[in-house]
């Protein structure tokens, strides 16, 4: 029986909650949240139990003053480099959906070197980067729900245009939590996407 942990991992500016599952030792998913979520969502959805299960080593951190990490004056920047650095995570893949995309984008720009590789659902705020968005060098997954109102499919048209090494797969009449919508289909296309490029 696979087993999901729980940690509690002290930084200098403040304490983050984070579940693990699969083995250290294996490619390592760090795994961020929209705003209505949390690192729970990913237990629940099973996602975490599919990517150790896959043979990778997955994290779902809960951002300061989401799930059960604590209000804390820490930058979303300062949040991912330190928890890297702290978990010694080896150049990560990112993945965020919504809210967890964009944050994971603008680390990806601003610290490629930390940064494996990219999976982005229902990102917003991508207008804000489409500038630098050629510089992401990185193997990108794109999901989105063909009928999300929030971060419309043509953000993922183009973010699929602007990166080299990129996928985008758009699910059929979901909304913008598209994974929670078709978790099987989300699964298949997640592990697809992590063994051709990161095996």
């Amino acid at each position: 029986m696979l087993t999901i942990t729980e940690k509690e991992i002290r930084l200098e500016k403040g304490t983050l909650h984070c579940l693990t599952g699969g083995n250290r030792g294996m490619r390592d998913i760090l795994l961020l949240h929209g705003k209505k979520f949390e690192a729970e969502t990913w237990r629940d959805l099973r996602t975490l139990h599919e990517l150790a299960e896959a043979g990778f080593h997955a994290v779902a951190l809960d951002m300061p003053g989401y799930g059960k990490s604590p209000e804390a004056e820490m930058g979303n920047e300062y949040v991912l480099r330190a928890f890297i650095q702290v978990e010694q995570l080896d150049r990560p893949i990112l993945l965020g959906p919504s809210m967890g995309g964009k944050i994971a984008l603008e680390f990806a720009l601003a610290h490629p070197q930390l940064v494996g590789g990219l999976i982005l659902v229902g990102a917003v705020g991508i207008e804000e980067y489409k500038d630098r968005l050629s510089e992401i060098k990185k193997p990108t997954l794109l999901v989105w729900g063909s009928n999300d109102t929030i971060s419309p499919p043509a953000n993922g048209e183009l973010l699929a245009q602007e990166i080299e090494n990129s996928k985008l797969v758009i699910i059929d009449n979901a909304p913008h939590p598209c994974y929670l919508e078709q978790p099987d289909l989300w699964h298949d296309e997640l592990i697809n996407f992590l063994r051709s490029n990161f095996h």
